[in-house]
């Protein structure tokens, strides 16, 4: 199977330019029925699962957080059958509409939030129909005639039948446009896969070797129990009390809370900057680690990068500075993503009202230490651990990127396959 270019003709259609032998139809003429789930209350544990709203993911079904009917009545009326297309028909506005195809994975049926799309076969290919309404067409619909009442949106089954689908000429080229996106999805999907094993594997060396289970060859000698206090060059310093404002390139780049992702990398949505006097007070050096001091995130942590450029940290976020003669940054950073961190800032921040830690608290955090020389060798084993991931996350984004291009010309009809 072949992409292409074609210098087909093309018509002017209510959704936009698409080939001339293309048509548009409303989604009712194309299927035998749209059905309603089970209303029944389901269990945790029963003969078999039900699928809801959170179980609708990326077009696929997700088969985690399940619950269970043993109803046989319910069994028997709403078991999904291979090819079904799921639509979810109320929650609020950015949920509604979340469709997904089931594939037969196993034994299931349908909540009564959902709504089974039974295609006519000999018209329309369900995994065609399951991309096409996971576009951005699709999406725009939807703003157009859902319902909202009391913050609650709504896509019944008359308005779902009203979704314009454009559609090739033959069943042919739509399975074939099918398996195409399916063999791009399974190309994400395995990369999805291998990147989760390999941070299940560097857990796994993680609590090896920052624990001293196992020693690196070459590295004996005892291990040594100091306070983060008296490994910093100075104090922990707050950050700057200033609100974000607008990105600016004049501006310095801000870092608050919300910016760092759970895994300590910085992932502004959107970078915004900081506008202050005293932003030059502020800047993170090499081998600076910020820590989240109150909040929902209290404990994230993050590592300044040089790649990320220059970065003024907000009031939220405490500065460390370990010294060097003593205590690596490398180190600590993935020193403070163990559970043995995570179970110590849990008792630290259980306070009443809001959780928090302060600067001297941060300052009675017990870190095990070896010997610098075995410090750098087990940050040097982690950081080669980290890169191998990253390259592995930057082709699921490329990936994804693929994807997306991909479904923009083939269910358009712009690029023809052949």
């Amino acid at each position: 199977m072949q992409l292409a270019k074609q210098q087909t003709a093309t018509k002017h259609t209510e959704i936009g330019v698409i080939p001339a032998d293309w048509e548009v139809k409303p989604l009712g003429r194309l299927v035998s029925s749209v059905e309603y789930g089970s209303a029944s209350k389901s269990e945790v544990k029963g003969a078999i699962p039900v699928l809801r709203m959170g179980n609708l993911q990326g077009g696929k079904i997700a088969w985690n957080d399940l619950v269970y009917t043993d109803d046989l009545k319910e069994i028997a009326k709403y078991t999904l059958r291979p090819g079904d297309v799921l639509f979810n028909r109320t929650n609020t506005i950015d949920l509604v509409g979340k469709t997904s195809i089931y594939l037969g994975e196993q034994a299931a049926i349908f909540a009564g939030y959902l709504i089974r799309i039974n295609v006519l076969r000999d018209l329309l290919d369900s995994r065609y129909l399951n991309y096409i309404l996971n576009t951005e067409l699709a999406k725009k619909h939807s703003a157009k005639v859902l319902s909202v009442a009391v913050g609650q949106a709504n896509i019944n089954g008359q308005k779902l039948k009203t979704y314009p689908i454009p559609v090739p000429p033959t069943l042919a080229e739509q399975k074939a446009i099918a398996r195409v996106l399916s063999d791009t999805d399974g190309l994400i999907e395995s990369l999805e896969k291998l990147i989760a094993k390999k941070r299940q594997i560097k857990h796994g060396t993680m609590q090896e070797l920052l624990t001293g289970k196992r020693r690196l060859p070459g590295f004996s000698g005892k291990w040594e129990t100091k306070r983060l206090g008296d490994c910093l060059k100075s104090r922990p310093s707050y950050g700057i009390n200033a609100a974000a404002v607008a990105y600016s390139d004049r501006l310095p780049t801000y870092i608050r809370i919300t910016d760092i992702t759970e895994d300590g990398r910085f992932r502004p949505e959107p970078r915004v900057s900081v506008n202050s006097a005293f932003s030059d007070q502020y800047y993170l050096g090499e081998g600076d680690l910020v820590f989240a001091r109150t909040g929902a995130s209290v404990g994230k942590s993050y590592l300044y990068r040089v790649e990320d450029g220059p970065l003024v940290y907000a009031g939220f976020l405490i500065r460390v500075q370990p010294n060097p003669s003593s205590l690596l940054a490398a180190y600590l950073a993935n020193y403070v993503t163990m559970p043995s961190y995570w179970n110590w800032v849990r008792l630290m921040s259980m306070r009443s009202g809001q959780p928090g830690i302060n600067g001297n608290e941060y300052s009675q955090l017990p870190v095990n230490l070896p010997p610098l020389p075995e410090q750098s060798a087990i940050a040097a084993i982690l950081s080669d651990m980290d890169a191998e991931i990253a390259a592995l996350e930057a082709k699921l984004t490329k990936a994804r990127q693929i994807k997306q291009g991909m479904m923009q010309e083939l269910l358009t009809g712009r690029t023809r396959l052949i």
